[in-house]
C-alpha cells in the first residue's frame, strides 16, 4: 500500500477524501479540482487571510517569487503530476497554521536579505518545509536525548516512554515523498514542541509560534525517521541503532 508508512497517519483522512491511494497524480484538472474543493471545504487560508487555492504554474518560479506569490495571492503553484507538489498541498490542507506561518516568515525575511543569497533564517525555514518533523514531547528530557543524538538511550532503553510520551509528525513534503519508498537513512530535521498534548492538531498552532525562535538550520536536530519505534519493523532489535552511518553520534567540540 503506497501510504502504509506511519508518517502518513495524520493525513489518512485527507488521502482517502482525495482518492490519492487509487492513482498516481495526474496532470488533468481533476487533481487540482479535488485539492481546491478540500481547501474550500476546510476554509484553508494563508497568513493574510486569503483563501488558499492550488493552480498549475506556467513555468518555474524562483524561491523568492514562489513564497511571495503565495503570501500576496493565496495561490500555491502546484504541478498535479508530481508527488512532491501534491504532498506539499496535502500538508497545507492538514496543517495550515504551520504552512502559513512558514510562508509569512519567508515574506518577512525576503525584504531584509541582501543580494540573491538566501539568509540563515530562510535556510532554516526551507529545511523545515522540505524535511521538517515535529517532535512533540511531554518530557523535555526525551527531547534532549534526541538533540544529543543519544539514539540507544532514547529509542531503545527508553522505548516505552518514547511510545507513550512522544509523537512524531512529518510535515516536510520532500520527506513525505521519500516515505513512499522508505529507506533506513531517511533523515528529517526537528522542530521540538514541549507540551502535554500529543494531538497533532494542537501542535499545528504551537508549531507556528515556535517558528519565531528558529533563525538557523543548526537549531534543527537531525532525526533518522526509520529509527522511531514502530516506523520500521527492523528497529525492534537493539542492534538496529548501532549503525553509525545512519545513527551518527553527536560531534564533540574541539577544546
Amino acid at each position: 500500500m503506497k501510504f502504509a508508512h506511519p508518517a502518513f497517519a495524520p493525513y489518512r483522512a485527507l488521502i482517502d477524501a482525495l482518492g490519492l491511494a487509487q492513482a498516481l497524480p495526474s496532470p488533468s484538472p481533476d487533481c487540482l479540482g479535488a485539492l481546491n474543493a478540500q481547501a474550500a471545504a476546510l476554509d484553508t487560508r494563508n497568513a493574510r487571510g486569503l483563501p488558499l487555492r492550488f493552480f498549475a504554474p506556467d513555468g518555474r518560479l524562483s524561491a523568492r517569487d514562489y513564497e511571495t506569490h503565495i503570501l500576496h495571492t493565496g495561490q500555491v503553484p502546484t504541478r498535479a503530476d508530481t508527488w512532491h507538489d501534491v504532498l506539499n498541498a496535502l500538508v497545507w490542507l492538514r496543517f495550515p497554521r504551520f504552512k502559513s506561518a512558514l510562508n509569512a516568515a519567508h515574506g518577512e525575511a525576503i525584504p531584509v536579505e541582501t543580494g540573491a543569497t538566501r539568509g540563515r533564517r530562510r535556510d532554516a525555514l526551507t529545511v523545515l518545509d522540505e524535511s521538517g518533523v515535529w517532535v512533540i514531547s511531554r518530557d523535555p528530557a526525551l527531547a534532549a536525548l534526541l538533540a544529543e543524538r543519544a539514539w540507544q538511550s532514547l529509542f531503545w532503553r527508553r522505548r516505552h516512554e518514547v511510545e507513550t510520551a512522544m509523537c512524531f509528525v512529518v510535515v516536510g513534503h520532500a520527506l513525505l515523498e521519500k516515505t513512499l519508498a522508505p529507506y533506513p537513512a531517511m533523515t528529517g530535521k526537528c522542530l521540538t514542541l514541549i507540551t502535554e498534548s500529543l494531538d497533532p492538531d494542537a501542535a499545528d498552532e504551537l508549531s507556528a509560534v515556535a517558528l519565531a525562535a528558529i533563525d538557523a538550520p543548526s537549531q534543527l536536530a537531525p532525526l533518522p525517521v526509520q529509527g522511531i519505534p514502530g516506523w520500521d519493523p527492523a528497529n525492534a532489535n537493539a542492534a538496529y541503532y548501532s549503525n553509525q552511518d545512519i545513527f551518527r553520534p553527536a560531534r564533540i567540540a574541539a577544546s
